[in-house]
């Protein structure tokens, strides 16, 4: 994705111009403007000259964004509050000048304040003064009709279009009231004519006191400035909350070279180095604790208050702020790869991207000023030839509809909703990547979780050891080690802690060769020359027969929520060590929290049926889907999306095919890259009530773009009309002008509201049973039906060489109406099958055949 900051926008017409005009370049997939931060971002290949031209031509400037670090200011370019400043002083001057026309034109026309005796009944003199207020006025406010008229010679009307044509109207007919005064005053000296002299001079003071609009063309600019700056303001609050996390990106690192220490630039620090943090600093970099004790506070990542403790082996992350010891460490990711800079990089990049609900303002701005031209020159035809007003009024009335009119409320309606939602979010730990996401989960009605590390804390440990002999009990301890020290999975790591802290065995004696892994079965290997497996019942039963008492003391760890590991010798079981997973704290709160807004929830879990069905219980959780393989997530989210939008939760490596697969995928950021790389949503706390926390607030972020989006039609819609004076009502182009600065401004701090949000407030919405009932029939049908047994096969195949290989087979696997999902590895030559019916050796050679590989046999 390119990025770019573009110059000279005033409103949405201009956004909707420049996506349209860009999206037309050759190469460009997609283009994204923001008018909040003033910046674009394309996809495709098309090449920046082709981009700048295309912009440029339009009459908008355009610079690309330089793709280096945060730390170097990529993002300050966007969000550095340039305009403010420019406007305020363009206001103010502004102001000293209006506030003199206005003394002249109605403080002494109206209240008869005092003037020089020069201009005592000298309307020429008086009116030139006018006149040249005005132009200095509109010299001030250049900026103004240099974007109008170029824009409408482009054929692109923006804001400014109408503002620039408003002021100008009312200033050129001002002009011709001007000529025409100075030409009935030029009569009456020509001829000594009494009573025409008296006519004329009653009518040049009417056409002095009716019929100049000198003030009116100061003041529409003024009055726009007043808006626009107050809308500068209040959009540079909306990206705050960015702007505050690049604030906290450290730019100076202590590092240890040799025996000394060296303050470096934060880009001269390299992953290896070793830097020394002292009290009161922040980490510099993301690194690991090699040397000392503190505890580090993480709240502005988090949002959590309450420091938490670092020792040796401990992961820290940039930008947090190490409370009290010293700490020496590792440096694991620096520059854009740290924590602090990939939150930044998220909650920037969603303000380039665009929520779906935004494309109905957009299409509406495309067309909008022409239409507003349009509906203003017939109003003033119809007053003159219909209404059979003076020409006057009718231009008065056409230049209100001109100015009122507002855009501008359409373009901010929701990126300043999205701005100020998502940085309310980053403020508590939570990252949207994109503004569809922001959007998407307002409408979520299933959130699919998964278990371990997101309902458990991911820390299961061993509970229960029980052995077949008590002569095996060191060949259970070592065999159990050598099985699950190659193993990745959380339940390996919960055993190799175990025998670590309790065993003294010498573990380098101990040989393992031809270690396989059946995802969401067991291992095998040969340990010491002799056949060794670990795993599920189901898997073991096709290894050995188990007997009555092995199976029912399985079945009881299952019963008290602990999921049992089978480990086998020479087809003789050793023992079954039993691991549980604590639930965390805030999970049977989250997931009741969680129903209440009527949103259906489900479990889905590798793990086995009761124990599964005993957590489920513990957090009041009614659908669960148990034994479960990595592919078999996907399929079930499938299978949810039929019924309604559905979330899924998790933080596993075997978690990310079906966060992709969902509506919206929410990962815990204790999990693994791949997971968060697939999710829409990262947690960065581990708590599921954060899951609460963004529904809540991604519902009430929707809401607010619907208030801004009525209230930027309504206003329309009704003080259109009101301008063109179809309501009886004269509307003098100065209130008209003071009406539309305010529209923007009110739509931006309806969205500042958003920074009130309370997620604690209640919202109980009426349970939708239809939902559930269909869940219900899905699991009992198609998923999980008590009593059905889905047979597993492994199919041994020759040629398969590289990732393509392994989806042509998965494909030709899962095409038959037996298969329920096939699990197929190029590295490990075979392919495990899920089976509803069984199937003949001879039926699956044919289909490895067919696929072009060889057929080698099954376990």
């Amino acid at each position: 994705m390119k990025q770019y900051i573009i110059e000279g926008m005033s409103c949405a017409a201009c956004q909707a111009r420049i996506e349209k005009t860009v999206s037309k370049v050759d190469g460009i997939t997609s283009c994204n403007v923001s008018l909040l931060t003033n910046s674009m971002s394309v996809c495709g290949n098309a090449k920046d000259k082709d981009i700048i031209d295309a912009v440029v031509k339009i009459g908008y400037g355009i610079k690309p964004i330089d793709k280096k670090s945060v730390n170097n200011n990529s993002y300050e370019d966007i969000l550095k509050d340039t305009e403010t400043p420019k406007l305020i002083k363009r206001l103010i001057t502004s102001i000293i000048f209006l506030l003199v026309l206005m003394y002249v034109s109605m403080g002494h026309n109206m209240f008869h304040l005092p003037l020089p005796k020069f201009f005592s009944d000298n309307y020429i003199s008086l009116t030139i003064t006018q006149m040249l207020l005005a132009i200095i006025v509109i010299i001030i406010n250049k900026k103004f009709f240099i974007s109008g008229f170029k824009s409408l010679l482009n054929l692109s009307p923006n804001m400014d279009t109408l503002v620039a044509l408003g002021s100008s109207i009312s200033f050129l007919w001002s002009l011709y009231i001007l000529y025409k005064i100075s030409h009935m005053n030029s009569i009456n000296y020509s001829f000594l004519d009494v009573e025409l002299f008296r006519s004329n001079l009653k009518q040049i003071d009417y056409l002095y006191h009716n019929c100049l609009y000198f003030e009116t063309s100061a003041m529409i600019p003024t009055l726009i400035t007043v808006g626009k700056t107050l809308e500068s303001i209040s959009k540079g609050k909306t990206t705050n909350a960015i702007k505050s996390l690049i604030k906290l990106a450290p730019k100076t690192a202590l590092l240890i070279i040799g025996n000394e220490e060296k303050e470096v630039d934060i880009d001269g620090v390299k992953v290896g180095d070793i830097f020394k943090v002292l009290p009161g600093k922040n980490i510099p970099v993301d690194g690991e604790v090699i040397d000392g004790y503190s505890a580090i506070d993480e709240s502005m990542l988090t949002g959590e208050s309450i420091p938490v403790d670092k020792t040796i082996g401990d992961k820290v992350s940039a930008a947090t702020i190490n409370t009290s010891g010293v700490l020496l460490c590792r440096a694991l990711r620096v520059g854009e790869g740290t924590t602090i800079n990939q939150i930044i990089k998220m909650v920037s990049d969603v303000s380039m991207t665009k929520a779906p609900i935004a494309r109905i303002a957009d299409k509406i701005s495309g067309i909008f000023v022409p239409i507003v031209i349009l509906i203003a020159t017939v109003v003033v035809f119809i007053w003159i030839f219909i209404g059979k007003e003076n020409i006057n009024v009718a231009l008065e009335r056409g230049i209100a509809v001109l100015v009122i009119s507002c855009p501008c409320a359409l373009g901010l309606a929701t990126p300043v909703a999205i701005m100020v939602g998502n940085g309310k979010a980053a403020k508590n730990g939570i990252l949207f990547k994109t503004s569809e996401a922001l959007e998407m989960l307002s409408k979520i009605k299933i959130i699919a979780f998964d278990k371990t590390g997101t309902i458990t804390k991911g820390e299961p440990r061993v509970t229960d050891i029980y052995i077949i002999d008590s002569n095996t009990n060191d060949e259970l301890i070592k065999v159990a080690y050598a099985l699950e020290k190659n193993s990745e999975h959380p339940l390996s790591k919960a055993i190799i802690n175990y025998v670590n802290e309790n065993y003294n065995i010498d573990f380098e004696t101990i040989d393992v060769k031809d270690f396989e892994n059946f995802p969401g079965n067991g291992i095998t290997a040969k340990v010491n020359g002799r056949f060794a497996n670990a795993g599920n019942i189901k898997f073991i039963k096709s290894k050995i027969d188990l007997s009555d008492e092995q199976i029912h003391i399985a079945e009881t760890f299952a019963n008290d929520g602990k999921t049992p590991i089978f480990f086998v010798l020479d087809k003789k079981l050793l023992g079954i060590i039993a691991i549980s997973d604590e639930i965390k704290d805030d999970s049977k709160q989250a997931i009741s929290e969680i129903e209440n807004l009527s949103i259906d929830t489900v479990m889905i879990t590798g793990d086995n049926q009761k124990t599964a069905n005993r957590i489920a219980e513990t957090v009041g959780m009614k659908n669960v889907v148990a034994n479960v393989l990595p592919d078999g997530k996907q399929n079930i989210i499938k299978k949810l999306k039929s019924i309604s939008y559905v979330a899924m939760v998790g933080d596993g490596i075997n978690d990310a095919i079906a966060l992709i697969e969902s509506d919206i995928g929410i990962a815990v950021s204790n999990g693994t890259d791949v997971a968060i790389d697939s999710a829409d949503v990262v947690l960065m706390n581990n708590k599921l009530m954060d899951v609460l926390y963004a529904i809540k607030l991604s519902k009430k972020t929707v809401k607010n773009i619907y208030e801004n989006l009525f209230w930027a039609f309504f206003y329309n819609l009704i003080c259109i009309p009101l301008a063109a004076g179809f309501f009886s009502i004269r509307m003098n182009p100065m209130i008209a002008a003071s009406a539309m600065s305010l529209s923007s401004f009110t739509v931006c701090m309806n969205a500042l509201r958003l920074n009130l949000f309370n997620a604690n407030k209640p919202i109980r919405i009426k349970k939708n049973n239809l939902n559930q009932k269909l869940i219900n029939e899905l699991i009992n049908k198609n998923m999980n039906k008590e009593g059905e047994k889905m047979m597993k096969k492994v199919v041994k195949i020759e040629g398969m060489m590289c990732g393509h290989c392994e989806m042509t087979m998965k494909k030709a696997f899962e095409n038959s109406e037996n298969v329920v999902s096939a699990n197929v590895s190029h590295e490990k030559g075979n392919a495990i099958l899920e089976l509803k019916n069984e199937m003949s050796d001879e039926e699956i050679k044919s289909i490895v055949e067919n696929a072009g590989y060889k057929f080698l046999g099954t376990e």
